[in-house]
């Protein structure tokens, strides 16, 4: 079964920005390159030391050779200190994925150019 992996970075006192622009720029688009269908990292507005990575994947091992591959060794090598160990991810089962009916999708979007050029 399809699966979204969270994983709960938590960043060290003053270095929020830091770790959400890295998982954001570094981490979370290597996800597609073993298997990955979506992925998304969040930052919590209430706490901002507190990024979640969210990557859906149609199998686990896929996951798991990502979460081991080179990038993310490297990754956490070169961010250590700028996070909170241990880093605990989960695995959950997806039963489905839904948007908001009536809205086009980003990819669907219509096209307003010649709206925006004849203002």
């Amino acid at each position: 079964m399809a699966g979204v992996v969270v994983v709960p970075w938590y960043a060290t006192v003053g270095r929020g920005d830091l770790l959400a622009d890295a998982v954001a720029e570094i981490a979370a688009p290597v996800v597609f390159k073993y298997g990955a269908t979506k992925s998304s990292v969040l930052r919590n507005r209430d706490d901002m030391y507190r990024i979640s990575q969210y990557a859906w994947f149609d199998d686990k091992d896929d996951w798991y050779r990502y979460w081991e591959g080179p990038e993310m060794i490297e990754f956490r090598a070169r961010y250590m200190g700028k996070y909170q160990v241990p880093v605990v991810y989960s695995w959950n089962d997806d039963y489905g994925t839904h948007e908001a009916p009536g809205f086009p999708a980003a990819d669907e979007a219509p096209d307003v150019s010649d709206v925006e050029a004849a203002a």
